[in-house]
């Protein structure tokens, strides 16, 4: 692999203009795409083939488009002291009932009034219209929401509380904006403080945005030809230009390593591709392992989106290996800091992938990067000298952030966040309604022996279900071939008594054979969906670790290596669930974070986290200890080994994950409630697994080791070997000119 990414490297620095031009014209193209055919997103989430899911498209069809589109719940509460049925609030519930009706895109609105079907809570003080729409909530547009909001404005100039909640109220997330940006900025500054060239910062960022630009905009592009996620987009941006600024730095790091050897600049550009570049088709697939084997949990939406961000990573690494070293053709010695072009290189015989064993010239010093005045190689020697107390205190540190994931909880409906109407209509339904009322359960009975069937299944029903819980009487279609009855719980959506009624309703219903009876609405759905992710996420974990597991073996031809890597993660998940729990459920410094909302985690969440993390965390693991493995091959005691690669590593990788924290905090402030708490699970996730357990636990339990840690059984020794430290290249030196060239000087002396 080794020899055949530094040919790659070689052809696209010596055709840099048609390399770059090629990215450009793809940018352009994808652009165009995106402002010409894109469609689109969707707010929903729900699995073919559940009875949940088959009941809402039985819905459309049996009582119409409206039955399952998207709705809003319009509260009106009287003053203090009077009834919401007093004739002067009757008036004016009827005065904004018929304002509703008239709202663009919607197909009526419910007077709460009605004798025939009153929504009026028990107390007389509240009541609610349930305003429709014949659409899915992702197409309702921003114009008739913004018509729902100038309604509740004019609806409470007449003195009473007017709030509204409702899944046509959410808006699509968005990509881009103050929060991402700043991201963006610290991004720069990082690198900028890495390098000590503001020439090489804005080259690796520039490179990173080119690669993230074209996966975002063509999955715009795929909006207009497909529905995607509202989520998906915004995801792959997030991991893209986080993945995309890293791999550009483990590059041009070792392009200006090879600079300060005396390579010329074609020859260090090469270089670069072929030995760093390894590592990183290695991360990336790594990556690319863990998102897309999201597909085998056999849920559309879980699937699309890791096709998707797999998709944008590829692009990025397509871009590290193509496009970075073209682009380095351009800048040549000015990726160096000033001080160090003038410096004449040590004299240079032959290529060698590494330094010598008990070399301590450092590839971080040779290229520019600053190890902290030893302070790196001080931990290092530190971490391994005690690596028994290093390893229990990393661990234990770990296990405690870690206690709130015992108690995390799931749903698929969100909280509407504090202070929003969302959140005061919910709160006014919850206190004079009942907390079941936001979240009905529906019974759907289908056949032509519905009609009798629903009134049997209603008076089962009303006899049978815990005390509290409202059963009301069948509704038929206008041809009689299906009903439905609407049960109210005196629970929740997010009460597990809620998710144990739905499993009951279904178990006393289950022996009908006159009717096919299904239980849906979105309460069912959101149980439905979160059972299913529940019990997909230790298969998909179990298959991830496992591909993982091999592909980590092939390069480090190791088995203990791999297994401390995986456990590492293992410690990493369990902390960043645990945090998150503690932020986004418990409420723990929810307000530092702008939370917005807190409560059960998305039910999707999760499974995203694990696929991530774990694609990053093995980045980490490839790029750390390859440089560990890299000084043991070339007879390196073990512990020294561990030192040597790691103040080799230690200092890129320090800083390629302050910035991908950077970047993932980024969507925490500001970002669209689905992707806060994911955003947030991230950031702390890398931070807990670069600078714990890969700086922490993994050197002090390889020191723990030994020269074990390197061990395979000779029955293994046969399988493919993955070259990601450059091994081939020393082995046989490249044919291009390793030494500076007369034609082109890379280095010049005072």
């Amino acid at each position: 692999m080794a020899t055949l990414l530094h040919r790659l490297g070689l052809a696209s620095v010596r055709h840099r203009i048609l390399v770059t031009v090629a990215w450009l014209v793809a940018l352009v193209a994808v652009g165009v795409g995106a402002g010409t055919l894109s469609g689109a997103t969707a707010n929903t989430f729900s699995i073919p083939g559940q009875e949940s899911t088959t009941a809402l498209a039985l819905m459309k069809e049996r009582f119409g488009e409206a039955s399952a589109g998207a709705s809003v719940q319009v509260v009106m509460a009287a003053p203090a002291g009077q009834r919401i049925t007093d004739p002067a609030n009757a008036a004016e519930v009827a005065r904004i009932v018929a304002v509703l009706g008239e709202l663009p895109g919607a197909v009526g609105a419910s007077n709460p009034l009605d004798p025939k079907a009153p929504a009026v809570s028990r107390d007389q003080v509240a009541a609610y219209s349930s305003v429709r729409y014949p659409v899915q909530p992702s197409e309702v547009t921003d114009e008739q929401r913004e018509a729902v909001t100038a309604a509740l404005e004019q609806a409470r100039s007449g003195g009473l509380t007017v709030e509204a909640r409702g899944e046509a109220l959410s808006n699509p997330a968005d990509i881009g904006g103050a929060s991402e940006i700043l991201g963006v900025v610290v991004a720069l500054i990082v690198l900028a403080l890495t390098y000590r060239s503001l020439v090489a910062a804005g080259m690796n960022l520039l490179t990173a945005i080119v690669g993230v630009a074209i996966g975002a905009a063509g999955l715009v592009t795929l909006t207009g030809f497909t529905e995607l996620q509202s989520t998906t987009p915004i995801l792959a941006v997030m991991l893209g230009l986080a993945v995309g600024i890293d791999y550009a730095l483990f590059i041009v790091t070792r392009f200006r390593h090879e600079l300060r050897r005396g390579l010329s600049v074609e020859a260090a550009a090469a270089m670069a591709v072929g030995t760093a570049g390894a590592a990183v088709v290695t991360a990336g697939l790594t990556v690319v392992i863990a998102l897309a084997g999201l597909s085998v949990v056999g849920i559309p939406f879980l699937s699309e989106m890791g096709i998707a961000a797999a998709a944008t990573i590829v692009i990025a690494v397509l871009v590290a290996i193509t496009l970075v070293p073209a682009i380095l053709g351009f800048i040549g010695v000015r990726a160096l800091p000033r001080r160090l072009r003038d410096i004449p290189p040590p004299p240079v015989a032959a290529y060698s992938g590494a330094a010598p064993a008990g070399a301590a010239s450092s590839a971080a010093a040779s290229s520019g990067i600053s190890d902290g005045r030893g302070f790196i190689r001080g931990w290092a020697n530190l971490v391994t000298r005690h690596s028994w107390l290093s390893l229990i205190v990393a661990v234990a540190a770990l296990a405690v952030v870690a206690v709130p994931f015992f108690s995390m909880k799931t749903t698929l409906a969100q909280r509407a966040a504090e202070g929003t109407t969302q959140a005061r209509a919910q709160a006014i339904i919850d206190s004079r309604f009942g907390p079941g009322v936001s979240s009905p359960l529906l019974v759907l009975i289908d056949g032509p022996a519905s009609v009798p069937s629903a009134s049997e299944v209603q008076k089962r029903l009303a006899e049978m279900l815990p005390e509290g819980t409202l059963v009301l009487p069948p509704q038929p279609n206008q041809d009689g071939s299906a009903a439905l009855i609407t049960i109210i719980p005196a629970t929740g959506p997010e009460d597990d008594r809620t998710v144990d009624l739905v499993h009951q309703i279904r178990d006393s219903v289950a022996g009908d054979r006159d009717a096919d009876i299904y239980v849906t609405g979105n309460t069912a759905v959101s149980i439905d969906v979160s059972q299913k992710l529940n019990d997909a996420l230790p298969v998909y974990l179990a298959l991830v670790v496992g591909l993982a597991f091999v592909l980590l073996v092939l390069v480090f031809r190791s088995l203990l290596v791999p297994v401390v890597g995986v456990l590492g993660f293992l410690l990493t998940i369990g902390a960043a669930f645990g945090a998150t729990v503690a932020v986004f459920q418990w409420g723990w410094a929810a307000d530092a974070v702008n939370a917005g909302s807190t409560g059960p985690i998305l039910s999707l969440a999760p499974i995203i986290i694990v696929g991530i993390l774990f694609g990053l965390a093995m980045d980490y693991q490839v790029f750390l200890v390859s440089r560990m493995h890299e000084a043991h091959a070339h007879g390196a005691p073990p512990r020294e080994a561990i030192v040597t690669g790691f103040r080799q590593a230690a200092p890129v990788v320090i800083a390629a994950a302050t910035i991908m924290f950077a970047v993932f905090a980024a969507f925490v402030p500001e970002g669209n409630d689905t992707i806060k708490p994911i955003a947030f699970a991230l950031a702390v996730g890398i931070a807990f697994d670069a600078f714990i357990v890969r700086m922490i636990a993994v050197p002090a339990a390889l020191a723990l080791l030994g020269r074990s840690a390197w061990w395979l059984p000779a029955w293994l020794r046969r399988l493919p070997e993955l070259d990601v430290e450059g091994a081939a290249l020393e082995r046989h030196p490249p044919s291009a000119d390793p030494l500076p060239s007369h034609s082109e000087p890379v280095v010049t002396s005072a």
